[in-house]
């Protein structure tokens, strides 16, 4: 039944492929003007990225900016009804990519890789994440939380990009896999947050408003404790309460920031389970980071956050989704899948700041002005 459904699915797509090239042929005969197009599927709201972006572009005065973002709810297990609403807003990108002088994205867009497109339509991605350390795209096709081969050639999965935007040069040749895009295709430019993660003044304003919220983080260390998202939660909770147990609250703050897509509830009433900042936000205000597989430790290591890594589920992990890096070995900090060890590590207050210095070089090209070196970019066609 299984091969029935795939193969349906399949041939809809198929025809709904060719149903859509169709459709843009009369799109493309719009005049294309001074517009730059930026589309998410991260998330319904604006993301902090393109709001730097979108203002930076703003402020050259030379080109209109449109921002379009929805998410598809649900994806695999979307309701008609979510589907048929995505739909209808590929329609309004399939208007603003055809009448735009640039596309630039944050994530996979359908519309953006399956059409053919005019000529002289430049398509730049600047991933949502500063690096990556865990395989997606071309890297995990067939995998468990991969696409198919078949599924991804059909959908031109992350083709028609001229630009590829990467955080340093560590990271290059696994966008190069992953995108399954030439060296030529990059260009060395870590994402506009960055820029906030250097800015003192901004820094500082976060965290007058986090302190006022949260009135005790003023007389404790805080330990922020960030996992990535799990698509099978069955034993994360479990893992996730060991953790707290482990925290003595009476010379420790603890704050849990969950992945938004997560379905834990209930921490102790201990726990700072914040939901009004973001974790990049949270940063700020932390001194020690405890996660995973997430690439919050890219701002983390901005930051020279010291860096811990429970890893409870790692052997499981490694088989679904598999990682860049050499995990074990490389990250700057200590790793474990038993609670106490990353608690008794932090209570040692030693950490090996020039491990923490050698990763970030790496892979981050840590300098100020990236949205204004994006721009450029976009500004000199190249």
């Amino acid at each position: 039944m299984k091969g029935k459904t795939w193969n349906m699915k399949y041939a809809l797509l198929f025809v709904g492929k060719i149903g859509l090239n169709f459709i843009y042929l009369f799109f493309k005969l719009l005049p294309t003007r001074d517009r730059i197009t930026l589309i998410s599927r991260q998330s319904n709201n604006i993301t902090l990225d393109f709001k730097l972006l979108k203002k930076e572009i703003e402020n050259h005065k030379k080109y209109d900016v449109i921002v379009l973002c929805k998410k598809l709810e649900g994806k695999d297990n979307a309701k008609i009804s979510e589907i048929l609403s995505y739909i209808g807003h590929m329609f309004k990108q399939m208007y603003y990519i055809s009448t735009s002088k640039w596309i630039v994205l944050d994530s996979y867009c359908i519309a953006a890789s399956l059409l053919k497109h005019k000529k002289n339509l430049k398509i730049m991605q600047m991933w949502h994440s500063i690096g990556t350390m865990k395989k997606f795209g071309y890297d995990i096709l067939d995998l468990q939380e991969g696409s198919s081969k078949k599924m991804a050639k059909l959908m031109r999965m992350h083709m028609n990009y001229d630009i590829v935007l990467c955080a340093g040069q560590g990271y290059k040749k696994d966008l190069i896999r992953q995108f399954n895009c030439d060296s030529k295709n990059i260009r060395i430019c870590p994402l506009p947050r960055v820029d906030l993660l250097l800015d003192a003044k901004y820094k500082a304003a976060i965290k007058k408003k986090i302190v006022t919220k949260y009135s005790t983080l003023k007389y404790k260390k805080t330990i922020l404790y960030c996992p990535t998202f799990r698509v099978n939660e069955d034993n994360f909770k479990s893992n996730v309460d060991k953790l707290i147990s482990c925290v003595d609250f009476k010379k420790y703050n603890l704050i849990v920031k969950l992945h938004p897509n997560s379905r834990v509830i209930n921490l102790p009433i201990e726990v700072i389970d914040d939901k009004a900042f973001s974790t990049m936000e949270m940063l700020f205000v932390s001194d020690y980071i405890i996660t995973d597989y997430s690439c919050i430790l890219y701002e983390a290591a901005i930051l020279n956050k010291p860096l811990y890594f429970y890893n409870f589920d790692f052997d499981d992990y490694h088989i679904k989704r598999d990682l860049n890096i050499d995990y074990l070995n490389e990250l700057p900090g200590t790793i474990s899948g038993d609670p106490k060890k990353i608690i008794e590590a932090i209570e040692t207050n030693q950490y090996d700041f020039t491990k923490l210095s050698q990763f970030t070089k790496k892979y981050i090209n840590v300098d100020k002005n990236n949205t204004s070196k994006i721009y450029k970019i976009i500004e000199k066609g190249q």
